[in-house]
């Protein structure tokens, strides 16, 4: 007769009575029970999580982009690199969960949408400060958070701040000219793009042995912005899917929307310049 396994007698820890168990540690309690549905259908507990999740994804991802840009505004710049490696799997992840949401039909959504009243996730304001992290930046964007002022606060600061290409253009500048209304330009506006900036990173990219950290650090930008691009048409493909051309709970266009968001180029140079080598 074989014996059943103790996992004790290998010293597996079996008594958390007063001691730090798994759930203690990652504050489960707290996490399984946010996921109050506001009605009976069987979906919606689906589109609660898969939300919920992406939120805890971008929250892990603001986490390694602020890491990522003070490591680079200190010269730390092989630190940077794996963060930003790390944020484009991120959204790798963020790209996966919309197949799991796909599998839910118009039908399925219909039945519980109207009780999403005006909440939408154009209202996520960790996407906002991402945005605002990454240049895209519209003060504008302000106003769905001005019923909290502590948001406010947080994505006004964030306004202030260099962006993430910003500072990657700081450190291209040590290196090849790069125009000065460009290094000192309002940082509360979206950047646009300049050809001087696309033929300073053309420099770089024509000779990559003599400038291969610049070199590094902008295929780790472009790595992360094509994941980026693959999450927005994700969301646009799913949207579409599902809801057709209606109106977003939140009062945008819907698929119009996001389908304009498609257009936006987070670092246009480096996108560019792959015409002219």
């Amino acid at each position: 007769m074989t014996t059943a396994y103790d996992p004790a007698k290998e010293g597996a820890q079996m008594a958390f009575d007063g001691r730090m168990s798994y759930g203690d540690y990652l504050q489960l309690d707290k996490i399984l029970t946010a996921q109050h549905t506001w009605s009976d259908t069987h979906d919606e507990m689906l589109f609660i999580i898969q939300h919920q999740t992406s939120e805890l994804w971008m929250r892990l991802a603001i986490h390694e982009l602020e890491a990522a840009r003070a490591a680079m505004l200190t010269g730390r710049r092989r630190p940077a690199f794996k963060m930003l490696a790390r944020v484009a799997r991120i959204f790798e992840q963020l790209n996966s969960a919309w197949d799991v949401l796909r599998t839910m039909t118009p039908s399925d959504y219909t039945a519980f949408r109207d009780k999403l009243g005006q909440s939408s996730g154009f209202q996520s304001y960790q996407y906002r400060k991402i945005e605002f992290m990454l240049g895209n930046r519209n003060p504008a964007m302000l106003r769905p958070h001005e019923h909290r002022d502590d948001l406010t606060q947080m994505l006004t600061a964030e306004l202030a701040q260099p962006s993430l290409y910003d500072v990657a253009l700081r450190l291209l500048a040590v290196h090849v000219d790069v125009p000065e209304a460009v290094l000192n330009r309002d940082l509360s506006h979206p950047y646009e793009a300049s050809d001087a900036v696309r033929e300073a990173w053309a420099t770089v990219y024509r000779a990559p042995e003599d400038h291969w950290e610049l070199y590094e650090l902008a295929e780790k930008l472009v790595d992360f912005e094509d994941y980026f691009r693959r999450w927005r048409f994700n969301h646009v493909t799913t949207v579409e899917r599902v809801i057709g051309f209606k109106r977003g709970t939140g009062g945008t266009g819907g698929v119009n929307y996001l389908k304009r968001m498609l257009d936006v180029e987070l670092f246009p140079e480096l996108w560019h310049l792959r015409t002219e080598l």
